[in-house]
C-alpha cells in the first residue's frame, strides 16, 4: 500500500498490507520506494553482464599484442561469453511460463475510507476482509473482496490522512464484477445512491448483458452478467499506447497467456484480455488501444497490481530483459523474510 502526504509528491512506503501467512513468498502489495526510481540498466548492459567491463578491456588489449592463434583464442572466447549470455537469458524467459503466478490484489486510493466501504459491502456484495490503521504513518488501508486473500483476487484500498480527492485520470479504464442479474445490482446501486453511468443492455457487437457505475470516488465498475464464478472481480483495465509491446511484455515478462483479443474497427479500439486461467474463473488484465493514442495521463488515484511469484530474482531478470523497467531491486522487505520486486511495464504502469 501507499501512503500520500497531504502535498501530492510525498508518497511513501507501508508495509501494512504484507501477511506472514502466504502461502509463500510473492510480490508484496503497495510497496513504494522512499526515493525516486533508481536508474536501470538497459537491454544491451543485459546481454553484456555476463563479461565485466574490466576483461572486456583485458582481452582487447591482449588481441592487439598477440599473434593469429592467440586472436583467434579471444573471438573463441568471447563468442562463448555471448552463449552464455544468451543461454542464461533463454533459461530465464522459459523459467517464466514455468511460474506459479496469480494475480493477488489491485491496490488503489480513496477519499473517505467509511464511505468506500459502506459502497462496495451494501451495492457490490464485497466482504471487508481486514483493515488496519497506522497513525503514526497517517495513513489506513482496508482489503476487500468476495472471498480469502490466499485464493481470490481482491482490492486493497488506501486512505491518507487529509487527502479527500484523486486524479483518477484517463489511462485507468475500469475494475470488472461478475454478478447473475447485472439489472437487479443496478436497482440497488440507485437506490443506494451510486451513479449508473451505462444502463444493464447488451454489450455492443455481442450478447453479454453489461452496465457501468462509479463508487464515490469515480473508480468505474462494469458489472457483467455470468453465471457462479469463483471469482467475481474478474477484470482490471487499463489502457496502453502499442497493443502488440504490451501483449508481448504481459506474456513474456509476466508469463501471462493471451485469452482472446478483439479487434472493434467501428469503434476504432482494440482489446486483449491476458491472465493465468480462463476468464470465466480467474481474474484478467483487460488491455486497451484506442487508434491513434500513444499515452495516457495516469493520475495519482489508481497505484498497482501485485501478482504472486515463486523467485523475485528471476522475474525482475525477465522484465528487464523484456523492456521494463524495475523500479525497486528484488530483496527482503526490511525485517521479515517476504521478498518482493516493483517494476514499470512499456506504459508506466506498476507491478509489484
Amino acid at each position: 500500500m501507499v501512503r500520500v502526504m497531504p502535498m501530492a509528491s510525498s508518497i511513501r512506503p507501508s508495509l501494512a498490507s504484507i501477511r506472514l501467512s502466504a502461502l509463500r513468498p510473492c510480490f508484496a502489495a503497495s510497496f513504494f520506494p522512499h526515493s525516486s526510481p533508481q536508474s536501470l540498466r538497459c537491454l544491451s548492459n543485459n546481454l553484456s553482464s555476463a563479461v565485466p567491463q574490466s576483461q572486456i578491456f583485458r582481452l582487447k588489449s591482449s588481441k592487439s599484442l598477440r599473434g593469429d592463434g592467440n586472436r583467434m583464442t579471444v573471438s573463441m572466447a568471447g563468442n562463448m561469453a555471448q552463449a552464455s549470455t544468451t543461454t542464461t537469458q533463454e533459461n530465464v524467459l522459459e523459467w517464466v511460463k514455468e511460474d506459479k503466478r496469480r494475480m493477488l490484489h489491485v491496490v488503489y486510493r480513496v477519499g473517505d475510507m467509511d464511505r468506500t466501504i459502506k459502497f462496495y459491502t451494501e451495492c457490490l456484495g464485497m466482504k471487508l476482509l481486514r483493515k488496519r490503521d497506522i497513525p503514526e504513518e497517517r495513513y489506513t488501508n482496508a482489503f476487500l473482496g468476495y472471498g480469502p486473500e490466499d485464493s481470490h483476487f481482491v482490492i486493497e484500498l488506501t486512505y491518507n490522512y487529509g487527502v479527500d480527492k484523486y486524479d483518477i485520470g484517463s489511462g485507468f479504464g475500469h475494475f470488472g464484477i461478475a454478478v447473475d442479474d447485472v439489472a437487479k445490482t443496478v436497482d440497488l446501486i440507485k437506490a443506494k445512491g451510486g451513479t449508473v453511468t451505462r444502463e444493464p443492455g447488451p454489450v455492443k457487437g455481442g450478447s453479454t448483458v453489461i452496465a457501468f457505475i462509479e463508487d464515490p470516488d469515480g473508480y468505474k465498475f462494469e458489472l457483467l452478467e455470468r453465471g457462479p464464478t469463483p471469482e467475481p472481480l474478474c477484470q482490471v483495465m487499463l489502457r496502453v499506447g502499442d497493443l502488440e509491446r504490451s501483449i508481448n511484455f504481459y506474456e513474456k515478462a509476466f508469463g501471462m497467456e493471451l485469452l482472446r483479443k478483439r479487434d472493434n474497427p467501428e469503434y476504432k479500439y482494440t482489446i486483449a484480455m491476458m491472465g493465468y486461467g480462463p476468464e470465466d474463473k480467474s481474474a484478467v488484465l483487460e488491455l486497451t488501444y484506442n487508434y491513434g493514442v500513444t499515452e495516457y495521463d495516469k493520475g495519482n488515484g489508481y497505484a498497482q497490481i501485485a501478482i504472486g511469484t515463486d523467485d523475485v530474482y528471476k522475474t525482475a531478470e525477465a522484465v528487464k530483459l523484456c523492456g521494463g523497467k524495475v523500479t525497486r531491486e528484488p530483496g527482503p522487505l526490511p525485517g521479515i523474510n517476504t521478498k518482493i520486486t516493483a517494476c514499470l511495464d512499456p506504459d508506466g504502469w506498476k507491478t509489484v
